[in-house]
């Protein structure tokens, strides 16, 4: 073997890495139409011209998205497909005409990835070190059923050998490499999808890192549950949410499912030929503010999803360096602006925010640790630098022993340099 590969297939960014023997992890970069980037968008578009069906273009990450808005009619966009990994209920759907499986369409988006990547993955090894949460996404998710569509997926890929590790191991693993001595460890992963954690302990032995697991824990709530939040607090009431019409001389509520849609905004498009979208044309005319529902027809017509998202990335991001910032989306004749503060963010997460705290108890009590076991703290993932998050582990730990950074690489860079470990099974299970 003349490399080690590790994929860090996320809800919302997947990250490939190598490593060669005795060197550090290299990220996979992508040539993509904003600049060389190495999170690759978790995204899939179909697109069949309507005088030629037959014929299927795939995209996958960034031009996935650009081929949706280009043509969002005509497009089917697919995007974090990862939360029904471990569904019984997701047996396949229907993309222009044709039945696609979970694992068709991981196996269609990793080909993508791999065609867009050219000469970085021309020659892939035999084996593939890939990461897995410690609790899949969704109610009662089934993580045998999640795996094997996984190694589904990876055989088509041309691998033999596939091998899992938990994905706040594989984030360990990248972190312990600064390890001068023997110390506990707790790792919190924070993912668009799931928050996962896994406590480890790290001894030396013979100039060797040796690894003993000893808790874990993980929820299902992560960076897009707080995006969701943004919107149904901001914008969702200027469109009309919890307004009133008039029907027949009663005044009755606007229905609340019409705002279901915008915890995903790649399905907003679906609603353009919906029952509800008919409804709420005809609310209109019956609303107390009818203004509001206009704006709401509008982002439906208009396709404005992905800008409304963008908007709601921006505030989040710049809420996590300021305590205070300004919301802003604009498109068309729509203008919501206002200034939100940390503390009011930090409000509507609450929910979250509490069900994450509640793992990290878990994670304590699976390893029968308390907090002033745990000699390191590791926080990775996009949402480890909200704040609020991190105060979760500064309240409960030492602040002093809590480090974060690489918050997107140290997966995928962890699992590829795990793959020269000579105890390999230490860290990763087969599917079997």
């Amino acid at each position: 073997m003349s490399v080690s590969i590790g994929i860090d297939f996320g809800t919302t960014n997947t990250v490939v890495a190598l490593a060669e023997a005795g060197r550090p992890a290299r990220l996979v970069r992508f040539a993509a139409p904003e600049g060389e980037i190495f999170a690759f968008r978790s995204a899939l578009s179909y697109f069949a011209p309507p005088e030629r069906p037959r014929e299927r273009t795939i995209e996958a990450g960034p031009w996935a998205i650009d081929a949706y808005v280009e043509d969002p009619v005509d497009t089917r966009f697919i995007q974090s497909f990862k939360t029904f990994a471990a569904s019984e209920s997701f047996t396949e759907t229907e993309i222009l005409g044709r039945r696609y499986q979970f694992e068709d369409l991981l196996s269609a988006f990793l080909l993508r990835l791999k065609d867009y990547a050219g000469a970085q993955l021309a020659e892939l090894p035999q084996r593939v070190i890939v990461g897995r949460p410690v609790t899949f996404a969704g109610g009662s998710p089934n993580a045998e059923l999640a795996i094997k569509r996984y190694e589904t997926a990876f055989r088509r890929l041309g691998f033999t050998e596939i091998l899992y590790a938990y994905e706040p191991v594989g984030a360990a693993f990248f972190f312990a490499r600064e390890l001068d001595h023997d110390a506990t460890v707790l790792v919190g992963d924070f993912g668009g999808g799931t928050s996962d954690f896994s406590i480890i302990r790290f001894t030396r032995e013979g100039g060797q890192i040796r690894a003993t697991p000893l808790g874990r824990s993980g929820v299902g709530v992560a960076g897009d549950a707080f995006d969701y939040r943004i919107i149904d607090r901001l914008v969702s009431p200027q469109l009309g949410k919890g307004g009133d019409y008039v029907s027949f001389g009663k005044v009755l509520p606007i229905p609340n499912r019409y705002y279901t849609a915008f915890a995903r905004w790649d399905q907003l498009a679906l609603m353009r030929a919906s029952r509800d979208m008919r409804e709420i044309r005809s609310l209109v005319r019956q609303a107390k503010e009818p203004e509001k529902l206009e704006r709401l027809v509008e982002v439906l017509d208009e396709n404005y999803g992905y800008l409304l998202y963008k908007s709601v990335s921006r505030l989040k991001e710049t809420l996590s360096a300021e305590t205070e910032a300004e919301f802003r989306f604009e498109a068309g004749n729509i203008s919501i602006v206002r200034r939100v503060a940390r503390t009011e963010f930090e409000d509507w997460i609450a929910p979250e925010l509490s069900q994450i705290a509640k793992a990290v108890g878990e994670a304590l009590e699976d390893a029968q640790l308390g907090p002033a076991d745990i000699d390191r703290v590791f926080l990775t993932g996009g949402s480890s630098l909200v704040p609020a998050v991190r105060r979760i582990f500064q309240e409960r730990f030492d602040p002093a022993r809590i480090e974060t950074g690489a918050e997107l690489e140290s997966i995928a860079s962890g699992l590829a340099l795990m793959g020269w470990e000579p105890d390999l099974g230490r860290w990763v299970q087969a599917a079997a």
